[in-house]
């Protein structure tokens, strides 16, 4: 007689031994150093690397009225040119000991990582490069120009593209006279000088506005000197103070011409903070309702019932306010109305009856299961870690996080989505449409 496990027990199982063993978090250890940087830290001896990461509250949604695109414009100059280096030379350093310097501007912040091999003369040298980086950036002005030349040709070419037209329509009635909602225009691009550049550096790249991710083969000592190095040359004064009060959008719908013959449609609205109680139950419920793919709701509904759109999908972005939650979907232009009318259909529905049983065990089965891809190299730890620390979540949130999946409940599901995801602030945008 053969003995059979159900997979709800199979599930507990997991779970079980999820809890005692390898899906626990790296260890984090943080400190405040004496230039008044916040530093966090994972010792990592498995493999001859380094990964850095430093943090500023320096996102797009800092960019002074009337120059949307500064931040952006002068993240890019950082490595072009610093004190007693040009660009090239900072190139050629970096190669000589195979280090990488990366970074990228979101809304609430910008980032410039360093990956290096962990031997002392290599990681010292890439080290030194990285410091005048952040601390000692000249913003030459031919390179200004041209950058800033590149950059409106780049937002020439993309404002021409239905999904960017979309984007940017959805951001500007989800955040209406908010920072969030405010974007780069070749106007505002064209309207800033380096002075700007200058001064948007010395404002936002404070050493009291950064934060220090360091992730890998480095003690604990060696961690604080470098730490305290890298951001003891940044300027001085005071960290930037918080974003105004987030207005709710109210309900609406915006059509956007274009001669595409897909349409492109959002709909969403501010819905989520980072730390939020609720964002465990958020994800979950997302999954089932437009984060899972072939077996989400809407993917169903839109897709295979009806064959309006090839995908179908919907996320919550938190951020430090409230950021969106969003379903998007492209779609012929003829079909756009019905397919815009299934997507909040099936929304609306979810709201009132949650996920089944069924598919919340699915949902946690995924999110769960998959935890441990996320933490499988330096670098995902270091972009974990270093929303921890930019968001200031707790610091063994990497160790909690599959039992708080697991926590989850079908009525708690319910609860998280009928506070964040009201349907009166319910905001839509389809650019391509025949009407």
């Amino acid at each position: 007689m053969k003995t059979m496990i159900s997979c709800r027990w199979l599930w507990a199982i997991f779970i079980l031994w999820a809890g005692q063993s390898a899906v626990a978090g790296p260890k984090i250890e943080h400190w405040v150093a004496p230039s008044g940087a916040r530093v966090y830290f994972v010792e990592n001896h498995a493999l001859p690397m380094l990964d850095v990461q430093v943090d500023f509250s320096a996102g797009s949604a800092r960019d002074p009225a009337g120059l949307s695109g500064v931040a952006s414009l002068a993240h890019a100059l950082l490595d072009l040119g610093v004190e007693g280096l040009d660009e090239t030379q900072i190139a050629n350093r970096l190669a000589d000991v195979g280090a990488q310097i990366s970074g990228g501007v979101e809304l609430d912040r910008a980032s410039v990582s360093l990956r290096t091999l962990s031997a002392a003369d290599k990681r010292d040298s890439a080290l030194d490069v990285y410091r005048a980086v952040l601390s000692s950036p000249r913003f030459p002005a031919e390179v200004f120009e041209r950058e800033r030349a590149r950059k409106i040709a780049a937002l020439k070419e993309s404002l021409t593209r239905p999904d960017v037209i979309a984007s940017r329509a959805f951001w500007a009635a989800l955040y209406p006279g908010h920072v969030y909602g405010q974007a780069a225009t070749p106007e505002s691009l064209a309207a800033i000088t380096r002075d700007d550049l200058e001064r948007f550096y010395r404002m936002h790249y404070r050493a009291s506005n950064a934060v220090v991710t360091l992730v890998g083969d480095l003690t604990r000592t060696e961690a604080e000197r470098i730490a305290q190095t890298l951001t003891a040359g940044l300027p001085n004064g005071k960290a930037v103070s918080r974003f105004d009060p987030l207005p709710m959008p109210r309900s609406g719908e915006q059509r956007l011409a274009h001669p595409a013959a897909q349409a492109h449609v959002l709909i969403g609205l501010p819905a989520l903070k980072r730390g939020d109680p609720d964002f465990f139950a958020l994800q979950v419920g997302n999954y089932t309702l437009g984060g899972g793919g072939f077996v989400s709701r809407l993917m169903r509904e839109v897709r295979e019932k009806r064959g309006f759109a090839y995908s179908v999908y919907s996320y919550f972005m938190p951020l430090v306010q409230r950021g969106p939650f969003q379903i998007g979907l492209q779609t012929k232009k003829e079909q756009a109305d019905e397919a815009v009318s299934v997507a909040r259909d099936v929304l609306a529905g979810f709201l009132v009856d949650g996920p089944s049983e069924d598919e919340l065990l699915a949902a946690k089965q995924n999110i769960a299961g998959s935890f441990p891809l996320r933490l499988d190299s330096n670098r995902k730890i270091l972009d974990h870690v270093a929303v921890i620390g930019f968001y200031d979540l707790p610091l063994d949130y990497l160790d909690t996080y599959v039992a708080n999946v697991e926590r989850v409940t079908a009525e708690d599901v319910r609860v998280a989505f009928s506070r964040h995801v009201r349907l009166e602030h319910l905001v839509t945008v389809v650019a391509g449409s025949d009407r």
